[in-house]
């Protein structure tokens, strides 16, 4: 909601500016509300009271749908009236002594929440509050901003990332009321120097940005790092008067990606070892992802389930391992916002998103209403209460029968629409919250160049990957017995209107076409699953149970190979962490890994010890098989310092440095292991 609330704060600034200041006594300040309903504006009520007070003592002023009252959150039961849907409403001034605290309690009929409030006083905005379910109390002091109060509140750095160079980007935001003009974005990591970058701009009063820092982020070696970020100098020196918030923090754990281990099963003698099954509650499995920490090996499973009650997750811990454990949870909600469920993708934010393969997701027989859902893998928010709207984060509703999803970068998914034909991207942009209904702040783009063909009988999925390098997404297109491609960075808004009837105020909805699209394999016979790495792709064939793994260096691809599951219901496909092909299967109710001997023995080629550690100076390195790579040795700003080739399994190193923290790695066909630290002491 940022965008829309710079808009209400430059619109409440044109409206009231300084003439504010004559409408009040000496020692009182002006308040006014801006008031942002959602497509529900009639289920809002709210008041003020002085700070501590219940709701109805000691009213200052009320507002919304007054039949509503302070007790009726989440009772369902009042008419509409009040506020019209999707409005931006001022309200006051009221003249309220400098220096007092008040409470905005507000109440919410229906329990989903979606009503925003800015506080402004003499003009400055000075808090923003989204309401939560059924309601919420927010406390704001009457006094104006500090003159300069500039805060970090977010960056692009995940809390796992693989190691290289990193374009940091910051979300700055000014909460003083001072137009910033100027500022330094920094850096540290580690308590280290700070890297420092210069920003000009023009940012008013409650007004943010994203800063691009010109120095990239160096993570060289494996491990657990504190990135620091902050903003000072501002306007070319003052400094910021509310210190508190100024740094943004973030504990990044930097470890192995997904190794491309796929032409090991090339031609190779394999098992498929089922991992998951009834007995772990997976049921109908249409698809599964594994969350974006993958140190973690934590693995998420998606059950079908049915329409009225809705689908279900199954996520396992140390997936594959012989300490795995699992846990089953299902939305209280799920019968709407989880229905029939085809996919999930995760995001490197932490959050996934769900395609549902209903037609309506209110199931009353009425206009379709529905599309992908955003969650929290947070297992102390998801499929936990939260109001009278489930725990979903954000929901869309113009991809009825919606057959794939994949995730683009933090809240942005692509969805394979089955109603349309169309391949739709949903950016749901800052989500709602746990069971809220604010919908206002998204972008939907429709590609419809094409016409991509669902099952008719709404049983095998068409799913789809986005290569993150090459900015190419990969689509099953079910109906035609193909995988197609198109590059997300073409194409443009057409104008007109979407062929497929908008249903709820957002940002932007429209139609995009003149995109570049390619053809890269046809002649499948029910295609459904898949995933790529590098320049491999795997996709699954769900009645035979193959999984072919194609070179996609050209298009069309070139098949390399079939992997026979000997199942005949194979779903979604996925590369795992330590690089092993993962599937589901429906009628078996499995979770199945493709394991080889050749790829363990890659593995057990990686493992290595280093000795002494500490160390004063002379350092062994041991591997557990022979191998010829490279031992390197780097110090905390990823700086080598120390290689040695190594051939066989041993080596030694004279590591002559000052005391401290370091790194050690081996590079062997171009596998990094997984880095061990040293002490120099």
């Amino acid at each position: 909601m940022k965008s829309i609330k710079l808009f209400c704060t430059v619109f409440a600034m044109s409206m009231i500016g300084t003439v504010s200041y004559s409408q009040c006594p000496v020692g009182e300040g002006e308040v006014t509300i801006e008031v942002h309903t959602d497509d529900y504006g009639y289920e809002c009520y709210w008041e003020i009271v002085p700070s501590g007070n219940a709701c109805g003592v000691g009213t200052i002023a009320s507002g919304g749908n007054l039949t509503i009252g302070c007790n009726g959150g989440g009772a369902q039961a009042q008419d509409p009236g009040g506020y019209g849907n999707n409005l931006d409403i001022t309200e006051g001034p009221w003249c309220l002594p400098l220096g007092n605290s008040y409470d905005l309690i507000f109440v919410d009929d229906w329990g989903d929440g979606g009503i925003g409030f800015d506080i402004f006083v003499n003009g400055f905005q000075i808090e923003t509050f989204d309401g939560m379910a059924l309601g919420g109390t927010f406390t704001f002091t009457v006094a104006d901003p500090p003159a300069y109060d500039l805060s970090v509140f977010g960056s692009n750095i995940y809390n796992y990332v693989s190691t290289g160079a990193f374009d940091i980007q910051a979300r700055v935001f000014n909460g003083g009321l001072t137009t910033v003009t100027s500022y330094d974005i920094n850096y540290s990591v580690d308590g280290g120097t700070a890297v420092t970058h210069s920003v000009t701009t023009n940012m008013i009063n409650f007004a943010d940005e994203t800063a691009y820092h010109s120095i990239p982020l160096n993570i060289p070696t494996n491990g657990v790092y504190t990135i620091d970020i902050w903003a000072d100098n501002i306007n070319g020196g003052m400094v910021d008067l509310v210190p508190s918030n100024d740094v943004f923090t973030v504990q990044v754990e930097a470890g192995p990606g997904t190794p491309n281990y796929i032409d090991g099963y090339i031609g190779a003698t394999f098992t498929v070892d089922q991992v998951l099954g009834s007995g772990d509650q997976v049921n109908d499995p249409t698809d599964l992802d594994f969350h974006p920490v993958l140190s973690n090996q934590e693995l998420w499973v998606m059950n079908r389930g049915t329409e009225a009650s809705g689908s279900n997750t199954v996520t396992a811990f140390n997936a594959g391992e012989p300490t795995m454990t699992s846990i089953n949870k299902e939305d209280g909600n799920a019968w709407h916002f989880m229905s029939l469920t085809t996919g999930l993708a995760f995001s490197q934010n932490g959050n996934w998103g769900s395609s549902p393969g209903v037609y309506d997701a209110n199931h009353d027989g009425g206009s379709p209403f529905t599309g992908p859902a955003l969650w929290s893998s947070n297992l102390g928010i998801y499929a936990e209460p939260s109001g009278g709207n489930g725990s979903h984060l954000d929901m869309l509703h113009v991809s009825p029968y919606s057959q794939g999803i994949a995730s683009e970068k933090d809240n942005v998914f692509w969805v394979v629409d089955g109603n349309t034909s169309d391949i739709v991207r949903y950016d749901f942009a800052e989500d709602h919250g746990p069971g809220n209904a604010f919908h206002g702040d998204a972008i939907i783009r429709r590609y419809s160049d094409d016409a991509v063909t669902k099952d008719p009988n709404n049983v095998i999925v068409s799913h789809c990957i986005l290569d993150g390098n090459s900015q190419w997404l990969y689509v099953v297109d079910h109906g035609n017995g193909r995988v197609i491609r198109i590059d997300i960075n073409t194409g443009s808004n057409q104008g007109g209107t979407p062929n497929f009837p908008g249903n709820e105020a957002v940002v932007e909805y429209s139609e995009y076409t003149g995109y570049t699209q390619e053809l890269v394999v046809s002649g499948l016979v029910k295609p459904a699953g898949i995933d790529v790495i590098d320049d491999r792709m795997i996709v699954s064939e769900y009645q035979t149970g193959e999984i072919i793994i194609y070179d996609i260096s050209q298009v069309p691809a070139v098949e390399l190979d079939r992997l026979s599951t000997g199942l005949s219901s194979v779903q979604g496909v996925k590369i795992g962490p330590k690089g092993r092909i993962w599937f589901v299967d429906g009628v078996s109710d499995g979770v199945y890994k493709i394991e080889t001997s050749d790829l363990g023995l890659a593995d057990q080629a990686l493992e290595f010890n280093v000795y002494p550690n500490p160390t004063s100076g002379e350092i062994n390195v041991y591997v557990g098989n022979t191998i010829d790579g490279t031992v390197e040795v780097r110090d905390i700003q990823g700086k080598l310092i120390a290689s040695q080739t190594i051939s066989g399994q041993t080596a030694s190193l004279d590591v002559n440095v000052s005391t401290g923290l370091y790194f050690v790695n081996i590079i062997s066909n171009d596998i990094k292991t997984e880095t061990k630290r040293l002490v120099v002491d």
